[in-house]
This record gives C-alpha cells, structure tokens and sequence, in this order.
C-alpha cells in the first residue's frame, strides 16, 4: 500500500485567466477540484507553487493517493492534469481528482527495474535490455494503490521477454490491459543480441561486384554487326 502525502492548498473565488495571472505573480497556483460524485461541486483553490515545484520533484505526486488539505478540510485526491510553463520551471495549473474509497481507480504508475546488472544477460556483451514500458497502468482500491511495482531482472537471460502478465502485482491490483485480451499482453522487457557490422574494404566490395557481375555478362548474347 502507497503512502498518502499532503498538500496543503487555499479556496479562491477569483477565477479567470486574469486572477490566475495575478495568482502566478505572487507565487500561488490555480488548481481545481472535482469529482466525487453529483452532490459534489468543482472547487476553485490555490497552493503554493514551491510547495508543487518541490512534491513534483517526487514520482509520487502523479501517482499516488494524496491528503488534499483545503483550508483545514482534508480530501482524498489524485493528479488528474497539470500545465507546466514551455521553457520556465513553473507548474502553471493543476486538476485534482477526489477519490470515493469504496470505488476502484484506474492509475498510471512507474515501474521500477531491480538487480539488472546483476543478471547474466546485463553481464553478456553485446545484449541490449530495453525497457518498453516504464509505467503501467493498473486498477485498484484506493487503500490498495502501490506507488510503484518492482520488476526483478536479477534472472534475465540473453533471448528473455518479461510479459505485462509476468509483473508480480500487490494484493487485490489487476493490470487494466490484461482484461482486454492475449493480444495486449505486450512485452515489457527485452534482452536481445546486437549483431555487430563488419567493416568492409573498398576494394573487397569492388572484387564482389565484379565476381557477382562476370556470369551475367558471359550469359548475355554477342550482338551481331549490321550488314549495311
């Protein structure tokens, strides 16, 4: 089971693209909050952007149950979408999802690649290991939400392929893809042989063209003089 972080945010009753420029200035940003249900309004609030800037450094913050708390009022949250300024460190606008713990969620997350080096193909000169995928997404109870899933390479073998239906999930996840057919139970790593390029010389390639050449031109007819 994840842990659950908190994040502390303000209510706001500005909203438009001017209040949210006016925010930004003086080192606030605009998010919002919904879901939850029908009797459930979307809900205008304001965080302190090093307080974003620092938790987006985290891989939790995008994928983990978050304690969303909105003057005092906690509320159980996931990153839904968030705008990131072109070129500046800046989170420009975050949406939060509230979450019913008595309701599956659908979440994205990371995979993480263990004892690689170790196996006998990350040993073996010439295998390339890809990494196909490096988040998966999967379904579960909130209480239930990991925030990440472990993949142990310490056995990988040169010619290997680790299967999405090969992940050692935690209790009670199931991996979203697998409910959809064989067809998606795509590969997840790979452990393939590089064949190295043979360098060669000019003058060889000259001598295997005028080989390849020598019987189509014995087999071509003589032409005939035109008798005038």
């Amino acid at each position: 089971m994840a842990k659950t972080h908190e994040i502390k945010a303000q209510s706001r009753k500005d909203e438009g693209k001017g209040a949210s420029r006016r925010l930004r200035r003086t080192g606030f940003v605009p998010a919002v909050v919904y879901g939850g249900g029908a009797d459930q309004a979307p809900q205008s609030i304001q965080i302190e952007h090093n307080t974003i800037l620092l938790a987006a450094k985290h891989e939790w913050f995008f994928s983990s149950l978050l304690d969303l708390n909105v003057d005092g009022k906690v509320q159980k949250v996931l990153v839904r979408d968030w705008q990131k300024h072109p070129f500046k460190q800046l989170m420009m606008h975050m949406d939060f999802l509230r979450v019913n713990e008595n309701e599956a969620i659908r979440v994205s997350v990371p995979l993480h690649f263990l004892n690689q080096d170790k196996s006998p193909a990350g040993k073996t000169s010439g295998v390339v290991i890809s990494h196909n995928l490096t988040e998966v997404e999967i379904s579960c109870l909130p209480k239930d939400l990991p925030e990440f899933i472990e993949l142990d390479l310490g056995e990988l073998n040169q010619g290997d392929i680790i299967h999405l239906s090969e992940l050692k999930l935690p209790v009670n996840v199931e991996i979203v893809a697998l409910h959809l057919g064989e067809s998606h139970d795509i590969p997840v790593v790979t452990a393939n042989t590089v064949q190295e390029e043979v360098d060669v010389a000019p003058e060889e390639t000259e001598a295997a063209a005028a080989a390849a050449a020598a019987p189509a031109a014995a087999a071509a007819p003589a032409k005939k003089d035109d008798k005038k």
